[in-house]
């Protein structure tokens, strides 16, 4: 029950983090897809990831210790599960035997699969039963190859019953899904104007934020590794100071080019916003108004408490009737991107 217990909350704290990474992507494909983005989206999204990890770790974690490692069977004869059942039912008690209930949990562990291929990718029973085939036919050859090589033989057993009940979940998954089922968004609405919120400005500036860290995080992990390993730097200390230097100051100027190039960040393309034709200077103001201004403030001494404190201004000023925020303060009015670009093709 322990390791149960454990690999749940690897299973979720996987799902967190990869969430976190995923999170942009997540909403430029939302606003794209559906036209906006909803709180039962951003928990649907969710819980797909912490499934599909769930999903890992349950069957092919813990791994072995190769040192202790014992190598595991196969079952390759299919309906082996009813000679199972039928010594349970034999012992008299059925509903409490090990093989009754790893049937059922093999069952049960595929039908979210199939739920969320229904609800979320929109598709019918058959593509439930080949995606819950082909994801248990790959679990079970990962099991019977001892993860494709990385350990001499199988650590678990190589059991074809295992894919006719998980593909068994997956179908019973997608017509439980059915009564929420909702027919497809009309591609027209999705690509009508919407009126920019305080909500879809809060998650583009989330957006901007989550971007810049991820980038000063992989520049500065690359500029290590290449001074470590290609420059031979002796230090790792002043390496590693080097590179959280280039990683900080690498992303500015990133976004700068970006920002400078299209008068709009990433989050702004994340949530489809734009604050019309700018100049160069007004894409400047555009940048130092939002994250350009948060990142070039925590680079100054006290930089994290500066950041904050203008993060909170941003808010603030979001908070106004036209949610522009600091680069309203200078006429710029944000809108829809969808908007513009109908304008634009008007003749």
């Amino acid at each position: 029950m322990h390791d149960q217990a454990a690999l749940a909350a690897i299973a979720i704290a996987l799902g967190v983090v990869v969430s976190v990474a995923l999170f942009v992507p997540f909403v430029w494909f939302s606003y794209r897809r559906l036209g906006t983005l909803s709180l039962r989206t951003v928990l649907i999204y969710l819980a797909v990831l912490v499934y599909f990890f769930a999903i890992w770790v349950f069957t092919l974690l813990p791994l072995p210790d190769p040192d202790t490692l014992q190598c595991a069977g196969r079952n390759l004869r299919i309906t082996a599960f009813v000679d199972d059942i039928r010594g349970a039912v034999s012992r008299g008690h059925p509903l409490t035997d090990p093989a009754v209930l790893q049937l059922v949990f093999n069952v049960a562990l595929f039908v979210p699969l199939g739920f969320f291929v229904r609800f979320v990718a929109r598709r019918g029973v058959v593509v439930a039963f080949l995606i819950g085939l082909g994801t248990s036919v790959f679990i079970e050859c990962t099991q019977g190859t001892g993860v494709w090589g990385l350990y001499p033989c199988a650590y678990r057993v190589f059991d074809v019953d295992d894919m006719l009940t998980n593909t068994t979940g997956a179908v019973i998954g997608s017509l439980l899904a059915l009564p929420f089922h909702r027919r497809l968004i009309d591609p027209a609405v999705v690509h009508q104007p919407r009126p920019v919120t305080r909500g879809r400005r809060l998650v583009g500036m989330v957006c901007d934020l989550m971007t810049v860290t991820i980038a000063s995080i992989l520049l500065s992990v690359a500029t290590q590794l290449v001074l470590r390993y290609a420059m031979h730097a002796e230090s790792a200390v002043r390496s590693g100071e080097v590179a959280s230097t280039i990683g900080d100051f690498g992303t500015v100027a990133l976004f700068v080019i970006l920002v400078l190039m299209t008068g709009r960040t990433v989050g702004d393309y994340a949530v489809e916003i734009r604050f019309g034709e700018l100049g160069v200077g007004q894409r400047l103001i555009r940048f130092f108004g939002g994250i350009g201004g948060y990142l070039v403030l925590t680079l100054l001494p006290y930089g994290p408490l500066l950041g904050v404190v203008f993060a909170l201004v941003c808010v603030v000023a979001i908070w106004r009737g036209d949610h522009s925020g600091l680069p309203g303060l200078g006429g710029h009015r944000v809108r829809d991107a969808r908007a513009l670009t109908e304008e634009a093709r008007l003749p």
